[in-house]
């Protein structure tokens, strides 16, 4: 029997609905609008097209939305004096540094300059302490997307294996952090793999929740995972490109196959990736009212 197909497309417009009835209280009780900042440096054609998006989605829920657009050959000073700047702003509460920045630049140093109260993507080692002892912080957007869509697809995590593939800082660090918490919707064992584990399949095969974050397409192969898994595809892979020339793409696990044992599974596009700009918007909301102490 084929997987349920968890659809990210209509969960992420659930909560978008949400909001947009949230910002407009916000605004009419108290005179409130979320405020987004987004920073990009240089013209990365992927980076253009994620801050567009992101400008558009703040658009559409009555958000208050800046771009800053900067020359490839800023200065780290100029950078960090924006930031500063922005830090300062009443009408920003959420300040977002579109990444990668240019070799000259030191992002850890950019980052860290964001005010923890604004830092909207939880990279601030303040927010992913907090996260780590079980506090109420800002999440990193795709993590936060993944919880979400576990929750809203009723699955329930709690005992559960879960099995990450994938240690990144963006990804697999902080979704470990979040399942293993002893808090509704968590309370899981969680195993972390990545390049250095030895023998994968032996660990994938135990998961009851699989969540692979390792930007290689179709690593997860059927004969790794257990009858009746839940799969949540965070790779997102182009291979190609159609006859129309649109783009192929394809996620970390091979889904064709794999939907044929999984008990549910995210598609590749429509599972993850809609979730990441929502969850954005949900904590820049979120950081609005900590700023105004609203609870």
């Amino acid at each position: 029997m084929a997987a349920k197909i968890i659809n990210g497309t209509e969960i992420s417009k659930q909560i978008k609905e949400e909001l947009k009835q949230e910002i407009a209280q916000l605004k009419e009780k108290y005179g409130i609008i979320p405020g987004l900042a987004t920073i990009l440096v240089g013209e990365d054609p992927a980076s253009k097209v994620y801050v567009g998006q992101k400008e558009k989605v703040c658009n559409a829920l009555g958000m208050y939305s800046e771009r800053h657009d900067l020359p490839e050959n800023v200065s780290e000073e100029d950078v960090l004096a924006l930031v500063e700047k922005l830090n300062k702003d009443p009408k920003i509460h959420g300040i977002l540094v579109q990444l990668p920045l240019p070799k000259h630049i030191n992002a850890t140093r950019v980052l860290y300059a964001i005010d923890a109260i604004k830092d909207v993507d939880g990279f601030h080692p303040i927010n992913v302490g907090k996260l780590v002892i079980g506090e109420p912080t800002f999440v990193p957007c795709t993590p936060n997307g993944i919880h979400e869509l576990l929750k809203r697809s009723g699955v329930d995590v709690e005992g559960k294996e879960v099995v990450v593939v994938g240690r990144s800082n963006i990804v697999g660090k902080p979704i470990a952090n979040i399942l293993l918490q002893k808090a509704k919707g968590a309370n899981a064992t969680v195993t972390i793999c990545h390049t250095g584990t030895k023998d994968l399949a032996s660990h994938t095969k135990r998961a009851d929740i699989l969540i692979a974050a390792i930007g290689k397409p179709k690593a997860i192969t059927a004969d790794m995972v257990k009858e009746g898994v839940v799969v949540i595809d965070v790779g997102v892979n182009p291979i190609g490109k159609t006859p129309e020339g649109k783009r192929i793409l394809v996620g970390d696990v091979d889904f064709e196959a794999i939907k044929e044992k999984a008990g549910a599974i995210t598609p590749v596009p429509g599972g993850v990736g809609p979730m990441t700009i929502t969850m954005l918007m949900k904590n820049t909301v979120d950081a609005a009212k900590l700023q105004r102490g609203i609870q």
